[in-house]
């Protein structure tokens, strides 16, 4: 009998840490801070739409770079709302790198980009996340990417997207919305039209003020509606971010921008001026 290569179960032992990692910050299993804080969020959100009390309100999650916290955030913002006896649908809308099925352990397939293409029906595609405590079972609707399709962006401003959202509207409450990035790829910006407003997740001591101002702008050129930030993994000192001009360390961005490869690269002149500012603060230095 063959044994099993070392790498393999390194990997395996890593998914299983990762998966019970993920489980302590995800639902029922929040800690007290947590849960009071996405119900803060729960509430302010809903100070944000209260013009719209009858009607489904589609919410866009996104940020300026990976890993800052954004399909967590989306997970407990959905959670949340359904802890409230609201009907919630959490749609993942990043095509590219989707994380959500691995962090709730559902099917990653079929999904959203199945759906689109014609490949399957809603009951073959809808899944159920439900997370039980001594007191309570709350159940969140579920439509992960799917397949990996080599037209994201084609997919979520077609027409079928459109009108997928506007059918899922007579059934849901709130239907929160996993975008990619806005300055890795034009997907957030063109998923505008389909949200009634967005959510911008920043991370303490990691996101960059630049990142943050230039996501905004971008937002702003569309007239998008920004509902707010969440300022994600904040300490009781708190974070670099509002305390200036404040950048993490170069191997994080060397690191990210590999991966953002994936989604395309930058769109616009972002990352060019960025380095242009970068490369005047060295000159600075050496001054």
């Amino acid at each position: 009998m063959s044994k099993e290569p070392k790498e393999k179960k390194q990997d395996k032992k890593q998914l299983l840490e990762e998966r019970a990692e993920t489980r302590q910050i995800i639902g029922g299993n929040m800690n007290f801070a947590a849960a009071e804080a996405y119900k803060l969020l729960r509430t302010n959100l809903t100070f944000s739409l209260s013009g719209e009390e009858d009607a489904c309100c589609v919410v866009g999650v996104t940020s300026s770079f990976r890993a800052e916290g954004k399909s967590v955030t989306a997970i407990n913002l959905a959670y949340t709302l359904a802890e409230a006896q609201k009907r919630v649908l959490l749609l993942e809308g990043d095509m590219r790198l989707p994380t959500i099925a691995r962090r709730l352990e559902l099917n990653a397939t079929p999904g959203l980009s199945n759906l689109l293409a014609g490949m399957c029906t809603w009951k073959e595609c809808c899944q159920v996340y439900q997370s039980s405590t001594e007191r309570k079972t709350v159940k969140v609707d579920v439509l992960v990417s799917g397949d990996v399709p080599p037209n994201p962006s084609e997919l979520l401003g077609g027409q079928r997207m459109q009108l997928l959202v506007e059918r899922l509207r007579q059934y849901y409450d709130f239907i929160i919305v996993d975008l990619p990035p806005v300055t890795a790829v034009a997907d957030p910006i063109i998923a505008c039209k389909i949200v009634d407003g967005m959510i911008i997740v920043v991370r303490a001591d990691q996101t960059i003020r630049d990142a943050v101002s230039e996501t905004v702008r971008q937002l702003r050129q569309i007239d998008a509606r920004i509902l707010g930030f969440v300022f994600n993994a904040a300490g009781e000192g708190g974070g670099g971010y509002y305390r200036g001009r404040r950048y993490y360390r170069k191997n994080y961005y060397r690191k990210y921008y590999k991966s953002y490869n994936y989604y395309g690269g930058y769109h616009g002149d972002y990352r060019s001026a960025q380095s242009a500012a970068e490369q005047k603060r060295n000159e600075k230095d050496h001054a």
